[in-house]
């Protein structure tokens, strides 16, 4: 199983080679004032980019460009970048790293901030991982952090400085805003966001709004029905009459998978759980001489919830349809399943309960509209015996399934 678990890390760190390269429409403007259109690489940034991947033309090579070279970058409609060479605090908001200063330690750093809102003032942002930060900038004047910070006080406690409050309070004035508007308002991007859109309403400025996006789904329910090829091999190291090979069988099942889209690299990746429902029923007649009447009838009834959790990634074709890999680690819950060997005269040899283990997957599938999608999945060998001596073993195979889907919401 270790082997299978590195196997399955492997695959979800390299799923990113097959990604599909999304270019859209942009500008940026070098270091001699000059704006050239052009086509940007949108990959959704988590955290604020130091560079970027361009293409001039559609057929154009793709060329790279960065904070040395580029002071502003946008994609139409999504996004934009500005430089800015600005003093920023990178005090730690964890508990146990909390400093013991209550004032922030600048320094001096060239970054590109994103634009959240663009107006007659306008409000920035800088993630980097557990970092964020906001940036502000009155009219004709430089871009100053707004100021929050955790810190441990002499007593051991949590405080906080809040001092952007202040700042917005005495740097952007509005007959509108009062007291309680900056003493309730949180260093949060929504709160800040609509803080900045009501100061530009507030003198009748036009503004930009690049923090708003187009509502997207990020959960998805699916009912998942699926024709399964299964196949069981029970293994007797002591007795070769005993063992028994169920070869490959159909059978059918149904899943309910709940899909939760991630919020970032453009919706690609997700995490999904789908409780199954399958069963396996078969019986092997096999000759053994030495038995009354010759024959000995293996019969296996197995059914089970499984339990598949694990990571997918999309690739999008258009707006309309995409491809997908997935790889699931599979929990089996089985239910009153069991193995029993009979003669053929109906009395009993042996009677095993089946306890299951856990196995991997992997998928390949197919999806269209949000709505209708196709996948076949392979699963590891699953062991059925856990309980049961080194002398026994039944490796239970589902080499294919083909499934199908119906998202609901």
């Amino acid at each position: 199983m270790k082997k299978q678990a590195l196997f399955l890390l492997f695959t979800i760190l390299s799923l990113n080679c097959f990604s599909q390269i999304t270019f859209e429409k942009g500008y940026y403007i070098d270091e001699t004032n000059q704006r050239l259109n052009c086509l940007i690489r949108n990959v959704d940034w988590r955290n604020n980019p130091n560079k970027f991947e361009y293409k001039l033309s559609e057929e154009a090579e793709i060329k790279t460009a960065s904070l040395n070279s580029v002071k502003e970058f946008a994609i139409k409609g999504v996004s934009k970048y500005v430089r800015s060479e600005v003093e920023i605090d990178r005090s730690s908001k964890n508990i146990n790293k909390l400093s013991t200063e209550k004032n922030p330690v600048f320094q001096k750093e060239t970054l590109f901030l994103k634009v959240l809102v663009e107006g007659r003032s306008t409000l920035y942002e800088y993630v980097e991982n557990n970092l964020k930060r906001y940036f502000y900038k009155k009219e004709n004047s430089n871009i100053e952090q707004l100021i929050y910070k955790k810190y441990k006080t002499s007593s051991a406690k949590i405080g906080e400085n809040n001092r952007f409050r202040q700042q917005l309070w005495l740097d952007l004035k509005c007959p509108d805003f009062n007291s309680n508007k900056l003493e309730a308002l949180d260093y949060e991007k929504n709160e800040l966001v609509s803080f900045f859109i009501d100061y530009n309403r507030c003198h009748n400025q036009e503004f930009a709004n690049y923090s708003k996006k187009t509502k997207k789904d990020f959960f998805n329910l699916t009912i998942r029905p699926r024709l399964n090829n299964s196949s069981l091999q029970i293994q007797n190291s002591k007795s070769e009459a005993r063992s028994v090979n169920f070869e490959n069988k159909f059978g059918t099942g149904i899943g309910v998978e709940a899909e939760f889209i991630l919020p970032f690299n453009k919706n690609k990746w997700a995490i999904m759980l789908e409780p199954t429902y399958r069963a396996f029923k078969a019986e092997r007649v096999k000759p053994v001489n030495n038995l009354t009447g010759g024959e000995l009838v293996a019969n296996v009834d197995y059914s089970s919830i499984e339990l598949p959790i694990g990571l997918r990634y999309y690739l999008f074709l258009n707006n309309h349809s995409k491809f997908f890999v997935d790889a699931t680690y599979v929990i089996d819950f089985d239910s009153n399943s069991f193995i029993e060997y009979t003669r053929n005269d109906g009395s009993m040899v042996k009677t095993f309960e089946i306890n299951s283990g856990s196995n991997l997957a992997f998928g390949l599938g197919y999806k269209l509209n949000n709505k209708y999608s196709v996948e076949a999945r392979y699963q590891t060998t699953r062991q059925l015996l856990g309980n049961y001596d080194l002398n026994w073993s039944a490796e239970f195979n589902t080499s294919i399934s083909i499934i199908f889907g119906y998202s609901l919401f």
